[in-house]
Formats: structure tokens, C-alpha cells, sequence
């Protein structure tokens, strides 16, 4: 299958001094999910930043390498353009307009395609039943569970090309997660929309994502299909916590398993 989105080796760095990313290089193949897994710090935002061009708004910079987008290089671009191009990123936090209606965020989402909003919002309410329910109660008064439902429905009124997520089960009840997850997938196979996935969560976003690339102090340290690092040992100890047993480590085994880490050896 051919990749939407192809970052080749990129060094991102803030301030023009802070080294983040070291060469990372990551493939998003058409109508595919992609997990970056990793530990707080690692440098997954910044590398979903990266391809969505919102380094510039925190002073960093892709210093070496390239990133491609439907064949195009795309590092050299602006935010707003990377955007009209269709790459969408959902910043971590669910960030809302909570002074606006819910309806009304979701028309700031399609600031950028005027034409077809109609049918776009209905696509949103058809995904998320909820948001119609609530359209027209403000965004600052509503769960969590639906401002993370209102920043992905915002992100869909963008008719995106490509979805950058980060963190979405951030906060969340595990009910929400899990109905938050099937939605993202149902996207992913009904509407064909490929997905980068920053996710903490590493056994859910395993499940949801068919490959992952697994990043450690800005650098890519192993990539697999998600069968292959479920079973892989550095995978079980350290981000699933489990024993070869299947039983979950203790905060001293996982202090040890942080001390060898046999990948960067």
C-alpha cells in the first residue's frame, strides 16, 4: 500500500538549540492507522507537530530531514497551509471554544471548506448522535467525554486527508474510551481517513492500530505490526507492564526493566 505521509529523517529542534528528535522516520500508509507509542518526553508531539507545522507557535524548527505528503514535501509550509492541504491535527486537551455552542465549534471546523458544511455537519451528528443532542449548549459546560467528541467532530468539518490525534483517551472513563476508540475506527474504515495516533495507552492503541513505531529520547528505537510488539518482552515489561506469565510487573520490576532497556544497548 502506498504511504500518505512519509517523515524522512527528521531533527527538530526548539530555540535553535534544543535537540528533540534525531532522526526520526516514520511511513502512514493510505487509509491506515499508524501508533506512535512512547514514554512522556519521547518527543511524540512534537513529531505530530511537525508534520501539522504548529512547531513554528513554540519556536522550533525541522532542522534536517523532510516530510511528505501525497508525494509533496510539506516541512517548508506554514500551519495554515499544511491545513488546507487536509493534514488535521487534534491537539492533546480538548481544546474548545467554550464560549461558543457546540454546533457553532464544529462550524469553525469548516472555516476552511465553506462548500458542503450542511451535509458535513450531518455526517458529524451521524457519528456522534451526542453533539446533536447538544448543539446548542455551550462548549465550556459539557463533559470531557463530549468536548473529546467535539474536537474530533470540529476536526472532521475540515474534510481531513489525514488525522494527527494525540493523547485521546486522555482523562477519560474507560466506557468513553472504548466508544471513542470504535468511533475512530469506524472513521479510519467508512470514510478511508488515515491516522497518526499519539496514544499512553499502549494496549488500546495496539488494538486500534494495525503498526507502530515506538520512539525513546527522539529517536525511533523499534517498529513492528501491532501482533509482533504485543508479543515482543521489551514491549510486555516496560509499556504493558506484564510478566512472560501475563501477569502485571510491580513498580519494582519496571524500575529494574527501566535501568537495562535492551534496545538502546
Amino acid at each position: 500500500m502506498e504511504s500518505i505521509l512519509r517523515i524522512n529523517n527528521i531533527e527538530v529542534r526548539y530555540h535553535e538549540v534544543i535537540l528533540v528528535l534525531k532522526g526520526v522516520s516514520i511511513e502512514v500508509p493510505e487509509r491506515g492507522i499508524v501508533a506512535l507509542l512512547g514514554a512522556n518526553g519521547a518527543g511524540k508531539s512534537t513529531t505530530l507537530k511537525a508534520v501539522s507545522g504548529l512547531l513554528k507557535h513554540e519556536d522550533g524548527k525541522v532542522t534536517d530531514g523532510s516530510i511528505e505528503f501525497m508525494g509533496e514535501r510539506i516541512d517548508k509550509l506554514d500551519a495554515e497551509e499544511i491545513s488546507k492541504r487536509g493534514i488535521i491535527q487534534i491537539i492533546e486537551g480538548r481544546r474548545v471554544f467554550e464560549h461558543l455552542t457546540v454546533e457553532e465549534n464544529l462550524l469553525v471546523g469548516a472555516h476552511l471548506r465553506s462548500k458542503g458544511r450542511k451535509e458535513r455537519l450531518e455526517m458529524v451528528y451521524h457519528y456522534f448522535p451526542r453533539l446533536k443532542q447538544i448543539r446548542k449548549v455551550l462548549a465550556g459546560f459539557i463533559s470531557g467525554g463530549e468536548q473529546q467528541m467535539l474536537v474530533i467532530g470540529r476536526a472532521l468539518m475540515a474534510q481531513p486527508k489525514l488525522m494527527l490525534l494525540d493523547e485521546p483517551s486522555m482523562g477519560l472513563a474507560p466506557l468513553l474510551i472504548k466508544e471513542i476508540f470504535d468511533i475512530i475506527m469506524r472513521l479510519n474504515k467508512e470514510e478511508k481517513i488515515p491516522i497518526l495516533l499519539v496514544e499512553q495507552n499502549v494496549k488500546l492503541a495496539l488494538t486500534v492500530a494495525p503498526y507502530a513505531y515506538v520512539l525513546e529520547n527522539g529517536r525511533i528505537v523499534m517498529d513492528d505490526t501491532a501482533e509482533k510488539l504485543k508479543q515482543n518482552p521489551d514491549i510486555r515489561d516496560f509499556y504493558l507492564g506484564l510478566t512472560d506469565l501475563g501477569e502485571r510487573k510491580s513498580f519494582r520490576q519496571v524500575k529494574h526493566y527501566k535501568r537495562r532497556k535492551r534496545w538502546l544497548t
